[in-house]
């Protein structure tokens, strides 16, 4: 509950999960060290992600029946409601009077610099080293209720792709969460920290086929950016060939490389040199690119059948066509 720019709960029996998230095991295990009892809400989008030894049920509304179940079977005042990525839509009136304000999100990026959605892809388009774990309470805007806690650490200079920087990231959610349920468990009384939504920004969804669409125009420090954001575990930045029939192909495993003759901005995606394992691509600055994995639609490395003089290209259209609509995710997955 909330009362007097401060959040607790009296007597904390029992923490309800909202959504999906891969370290739902090791949070369960922290709430039953605590004599807690854990229970698991997803929506069908978002079921196939949870380990099937985890018990769950699955609602894709906060509508009657959700409610009845939950007030059927559990006291609302003694009960914390934890959004890992819900796909809920919270209305003003039921966070107030159905949850009693008992209800956060654990969000992986600074508030209110990076509300929304994109996370860990935002983070590396824009070299944001920082990683910062929040909670904070939910109210009727996106990422903007008032902060309970956070947990700020360096990201480690070597982590450079989407699933390096998620392992260590969740690390620190779970440093987090124990902390943040401990106390509570304590009776702690947190101060709210309102946030100055006018220094704030907020970051749409991204979909790793939708927006990923190489422009072999930025210049190399952007473009090395742009391919690390769509590494693993996505599928790799995308673009085609001005030769063949390989359709779309993703690249991943690339690194600058600053060893060889200085490039025109009219050579970019052009492969000027090729090695068994690796080839060299020109960008439009001083940089080349070294590139380890270009990935055709089945997932295979067709590296070997990369020639020299072959250029890498990306029709305006494609890139026009990925950006042009927002994209959003419901209980039932992408919406089209």
């Amino acid at each position: 509950m909330i009362k007097s720019k401060k959040f607790f709960i009296d007597k904390i029996k029992h923490i309800i999960f909202l959504g999906e998230n891969k370290n739902l095991k090791k949070l369960i295990e922290i709430n039953e060290l605590l004599k807690l009892n854990s229970v698991v809400v997803t929506s069908s989008s978002q079921k196939s992600k949870i380990t099937k030894d985890i018990k769950y049920f699955v609602f894709n509304k906060i509508d009657k029946k959700f409610k009845e179940f939950i007030s059927k079977n559990y006291k609302i005042d003694q009960t914390l409601f934890v959004s890992l990525a819900a796909r809920y839509i919270f209305k003003k009136e039921t966070i107030k009077n159905f949850f009693k304000n008992n209800l956060v999100n654990f969000h992986n990026a600074r508030l209110p610099l990076d509300a929304g959605g994109g996370g860990h892809t935002w983070k590396i388009l824009r070299e944001d080293r920082i990683d910062c774990q929040s909670v904070h309470i939910i109210n009727e805007n996106i990422d903007q209720g008032p902060i309970i806690d956070n947990y700020l650490s360096v990201i480690p200079k070597g982590l450079q792709i989407p699933l390096e920087i998620e392992k260590f990231s969740e690390k620190n959610l779970i440093e987090l969460y124990k902390k943040f349920i401990i106390n509570l468990k304590r009776k702690k009384k947190f101060d709210l920290k309102y946030q100055q939504i006018e220094l704030g920004r907020y970051n749409p969804r991204i979909n790793s086929v939708k927006n990923s669409f190489i422009n072999w125009d930025i210049n190399s420090y952007e473009l090395i950016n742009f391919i690390n954001a769509f590494d693993e575990p996505f599928i790799g930045a995308s673009t085609f060939l001005n030769r063949g029939n390989f359709g779309k192909l993703h690249l991943k495993a690339c690194q600058l490389h600053g060893g060889d003759s200085s490039n025109h901005s009219c050579m970019s995606g052009i492969v000027s040199r090729h090695h068994k394992d690796w080839i060299i691509v020109s960008t439009t600055g001083k940089h080349m690119l070294i590139v380890e994995k270009v990935l055709d639609s089945k997932g295979k490395n067709i590296i070997s059948k990369i020639k020299i003089g072959d250029r890498f290209i990306t029709p305006p259209k494609n890139i026009f066509d990925g950006n042009k609509k927002r994209i959003f995710y419901n209980s039932k997955g992408l919406k089209s």
